[in-house]
């Protein structure tokens, strides 16, 4: 019998970054929420996209693979449309794609800034 239960929320998150980087997202980041309190995930991911169409192709590709790899698939996908910021809620996992500009003017790392990060670019 097929378990049913989440993967954890680690290979999400490595599956997720596999998405982001196959794409040449910019500047992935993991931000461990877990020893925070009040969190509202265990994990965010965010990306950078230099165009609106990247920011699109990011999230197609990140829903493609984490139900390719892991058979998941996100709870809610917000900001499709828009080109600007995109959200995919693994509940878990909480994946953040910006365009450039948009992630600087949100800075995310800066309000979750006690999480500890890690910095995840492979492509060149």
């Amino acid at each position: 019998m097929k378990s049913t239960a989440p993967p954890p929320t680690e290979a999400l998150t490595q599956c997720v970054v596999q998405g982001l980087d196959s794409l040449k997202a910019q500047d992935i980041v993991s931000l461990d929420l877990r020893p925070l309190t009040h969190a509202i995930a265990s994990m965010f991911v965010v990306a950078s996209a230099t165009s609106r169409t990247q920011v699109e192709a990011l999230a197609r590709e990140v829903e493609r693979t984490t139900n390719e790899v892991l058979n998941e698939r996100p709870w809610g996908v917000h900001g499709l449309r828009g080109g600007e910021w995109v959200i995919l809620d693994y509940s878990d996992v909480v994946v953040h794609i910006f365009h450039s500009e948009a992630r600087s003017h949100y800075a995310l790392e800066e309000l979750w800034g006690d999480a500890p990060t890690e910095q995840h670019n492979t492509t060149d």
